[in-house]
């Protein structure tokens, strides 16, 4: 019996975990569920699975809850609350779903306790990805991807000698706003921007898609998962999402990974790696479908996937400050404070104001990120 915990457990990622886990009730059990302001999602799923431990966003709704949960379950708040459900308790992967550098101090915690981790955070990765990535090849500690290009890829590599690479492609769906031009995204609304075509993911998500920042993200994990330098990491518009990404090798042989859009397949093969089990997604006709189309990456519609590459490649706390103000520019799009191109306005600004510092320790990406989320909060 394998034990999970979930930092994340009332989102996207981590409500499909948990129905991936509720399909093989005798193979998993729940250790800790790490959830931020959804007391009431999170009561429903301690009563379903059952989890030693959980842990809300702060003291105030743990006070709520507390009367709620059974008798011996232990309840953490806060930052510190996600620490304690990734490094404590007896789980043997730890699966991160939060939303946000907010999950760097816990996945960098469970990987110290030898957790294997599950990414679904990229942004894990993008702030900090040489200390994460140092500390896990230190603690001998597996990273396994969950996002669904990257477990794409990590399956196309099995059993193959990296040295063999030519290069990775990560395809894009190219998200709600993919047919449209860059004068036609004057004025569209949260709700325009909220309607994703192929995928079911969570608003910040969402959003990253219609502009490409999430793709800069995945490129920038991707160099850290993969140890690939940027100039061998492609990216190709591919709007059915069934290519989920794909290698190619120097003898000019491409191994891809194809699909149904169901991010239930690598959440599940994370957890179940190197066994495949069933999985409750639909199963790929390539007669239905009919056809596959792509298009090459046009980096002037998508300023941003171009700007995230560029800051993948200056190193430090470029990436950082990209993902930063990002976080902040969504969280005011989507408030309806400023106009969706107005994003791509405030990231620029950011990162023309910010001084990079190469090779930054924890404390200096602390500071990064603080600073250039108050920089975006005013601009």
């Amino acid at each position: 019996m394998k034990k999970i915990s979930i930092l994340g457990s009332t989102g996207s990622i981590g409500t499909q975990t948990l129905d991936v886990i509720a399909m093989h009730p005798e193979k998993f059990e729940i250790d800790g569920l790490a959830a931020g302001s959804n007391t009431a999602l999170l009561l429903e799923q301690v009563r379903k699975f059952k989890p030693r431990r959980v842990s809300v966003a702060s003291e105030a709704l743990a006070n709520e809850i507390r009367g709620a949960l059974p008798a011996g379950t232990e309840l953490f708040s806060g930052s510190q609350g996600l620490v304690e459900i990734a490094a404590g308790g007896d789980a043997d992967t730890i699966v991160t779903a939060v939303v946000g550098s907010v999950g760097l101090q816990s996945t960098l915690a469970a990987i110290e306790a030898g957790r294997t981790i599950g990414l679904a955070n990229k942004e894990t990765l993008v702030t900090a990805g040489h200390l994460v990535t140092e500390l896990a090849r230190k603690k001998g500690v597996r990273i396994l991807p969950v996002d669904s290009e990257h477990s794409a890829i990590f399956q196309c590599l099995n059993g193959e000698n990296r040295s063999d690479v030519e290069s990775i492609t990560i395809t894009a769906s190219g998200g709600s706003f993919r047919d449209y031009t860059r004068d036609q995204l004057v004025g569209v609304t949260v709700e325009d921007a909220l309607r994703h075509p192929n995928w079911s993911m969570g608003a910040k998500i969402t959003i990253d898609s219609a502009t490409m920042v999430n793709k800069g993200l995945e490129v920038i994990e991707a160099h850290w998962l993969f140890d690939l330098p940027y100039e061998q990491i492609n990216v190709l518009l591919h709007p059915e999402s069934i290519i989920h990404s794909y290698v190619e090798f120097r003898d000019s042989s491409i191994i891809a990974q194809l699909g149904t859009p169901d991010m239930r397949v690598p959440i599940q093969y994370a957890l179940t790696y190197p066994d495949r089990w069933h999985s409750p997604a639909k199963r790929l006709s390539l007669a239905e479908t009919g056809r596959l189309t792509f298009r090459e990456m046009d980096f002037e519609r998508y300023p941003l996937l171009r700007l995230a590459i560029e800051c993948g490649k200056a190193g430090g706390t470029a990436t950082t400050a990209f993902n930063a103000a990002n976080e902040i520019a969504v969280d005011r799009f989507l408030r309806g404070e400023i106009s969706f191109l107005r994003i791509e306005e405030i990231i620029d600004e950011v990162l023309q104001r910010h001084i990079n510092e190469s090779n930054p320790d924890l404390e200096q990406i602390g500071y990064c990120d603080r600073a250039a989320r108050e920089l975006a909060v005013q601009l």
